[in-house]
C-alpha cells in the first residue's frame, strides 16, 4: 500500500490553506447534505473561521429533495450540528412533482437555483460544494465515455461564476477517505446516502469501475492530474482563440458577429476554428449553445465545400443552419447570423 491509499486526517493548518482565498469575504454559502463529503466541509469550514478575527459570515444550507423519507431526519442532524459549530444553518425543500427520467440531473439543478438564492438573500459572494478529488476523477471518466471535447475533459473548475455568485470547491484535491479520517478523528458522525450506490443511475456505476481502474494506474489522483492539465490547455486554447480573433479583426469589414475572412479564417488550425465558430454561433443563434459534435460536423462541411471548388473557377457557396444561427460562405467571406425563425407545420392542409 502507498503512502497516498492511507487515510489522513486534515489539520488546522491545512484547513487554513484550503479557505485562505476567501478570508476577506463578506458570507459564504456552505453547500451541506448530511453526507461525509458536505459535513467535513462544514466542519473545517468552521474551525478556520473561528481562528480569524472577522472571518466571513458561514451559511449552511441543506436541500432536502424530498427523495428519500431519511432525507428530513439527515437536514435536522446538519442543523444541530452547525448550530454546536455557530454555523447559520437552512433547510430548502424541493417540493412538487419529481421527473421520472434525469432525476439526478433535475436534483443538482434544483439544488444549485436553492443555493444560489440562498446566497442572495444572505448576501453572500461565494457558495462552497465538497466536490473532492474522487468526485473529480468520476466527472472526468463520465464525460470521457460521453466523447467530451477539451473543455469537457478538464471536468470540474475549482472557481467558477453562476448566476452572480462565485461557485467554490476547496476541496477538489482533497480525497474522500481524507475527509472521512478528518470527522472520525473528530467524533463527527454523518449519514450515508443509499443513492450513492444506486446501479440505475449513472455515477454509481463508473464509480464501481474505479478499483479496477485504479489497478491499473488511473485511479483519483492521476485521473484528476490529467483532468487539470486538460483544463491548463484549454485555457491556452481559449488565449489561442483570443489572438485569433484579434487577427481576423484586422481584416476589412470584420465583425465578430457577422463572418471572417475565408482565406484568413482557412489558414487557422481547426482546433481553433472550431472554437471561433463555436463563439460565433453562440452570439448569433437563438437555440442555446451549439454543440461541440455538430460544430465540428459543420466545419468538415465547410471544407468539403471549398476543397470542390478548388479545380473549377466557381465561388464557394455554402449554407447551413445550427443552433438557431445560419453559417454560410459567399463572396469569400464566412458569414454567421441569426436563422429566420422556423415555420411551424399545420396539422391541417
Amino acid at each position: 500500500m502507498s503512502k497516498d491509499d492511507i487515510a489522513k486526517a486534515i489539520s488546522a493548518s491545512e484547513a487554513k490553506g484550503l479557505f485562505a482565498d476567501w478570508k476577506t469575504v463578506p458570507a459564504i454559502v456552505l453547500a451541506v447534505s448530511g453526507g461525509p463529503d458536505s459535513v467535513a466541509l462544514m466542519w473545517l469550514a468552521a474551525r478556520w473561521r473561528a481562528a480569524l478575527k472577522n472571518g466571513p459570515r458561514l451559511v449552511a444550507i441543506t436541500v432536502d429533495h424530498g427523495l428519500r423519507d431519511e432525507s428530513a431526519r439527515e437536514a435536522r442532524d446538519v442543523k444541530r450540528l452547525a448550530s454546536s459549530l455557530q454555523v447559520d444553518h437552512r433547510t430548502l425543500r424541493w417540493t412538487g412533482v419529481k421527473p421520472k427520467t434525469g432525476l439526478p440531473a433535475a436534483a443538482r439543478d434544483a439544488r444549485y437555483r436553492f443555493l444560489t438564492k440562498a446566497a442572495r438573500t444572505v448576501g453572500a459572494t461565494h457558495i462552497f460544494t465538497a466536490h473532492t478529488r474522487d468526485d473529480q476523477a468520476e466527472t472526468f471518466i463520465m464525460r470521457l465515455a460521453r466523447g467530451s471535447g477539451i473543455g469537457g475533459l478538464a471536468a470540474m473548475a475549482r472557481q467558477s461564476a453562476r448566476e452572480g455568485v462565485t461557485l467554490v470547491r476547496p476541496l477538489l484535491d482533497i480525497s474522500k477517505k481524507d475527509l472521512i479520517a478528518t470527522l472520525k478523528k473528530a467524533g463527527v458522525g454523518f449519514a450515508d446516502d443509499p443513492s450513492n450506490r444506486d446501479v440505475r443511475f449513472t455515477r454509481p456505476r463508473l464509480r464501481d469501475l474505479m478499483p479496477a481502474l485504479a489497478a491499473e494506474g488511473a485511479d483519483a489522483r492521476n485521473l484528476a492530474r490529467l483532468a487539470s492539465r486538460l483544463a491548463r490547455a484549454h485555457a491556452a486554447l481559449n488565449i489561442m482563440t483570443n489572438g485569433a480573433e484579434r487577427y481576423l479583426a484586422s481584416f476589412d469589414g470584420f465583425d465578430g458577429r457577422a463572418g471572417f475572412d475565408l482565406a484568413a479564417f482557412s489558414a487557422l488550425s481547426d482546433e481553433i476554428r472550431v472554437r471561433l465558430l463555436l463563439r460565433a454561433i453562440d452570439r448569433a443563434g437563438h437555440e442555446g449553445p451549439a454543440e461541440l459534435g455538430k460544430v465540428e460536423a459543420l466545419l468538415q462541411a465547410m471544407d468539403g465545400a471549398i476543397a470542390a471548388t478548388h479545380s473549377s473557377s466557381e465561388r464557394v457557396r455554402f449554407k447551413q443552419t445550427l443552433a438557431g444561427a445560419l453559417v454560410s460562405i459567399d463572396r469569400d467571406r464566412v458569414q454567421i447570423a441569426p436563422a429566420p425563425p422556423r415555420r411551424s407545420r399545420s396539422r391541417f392542409k
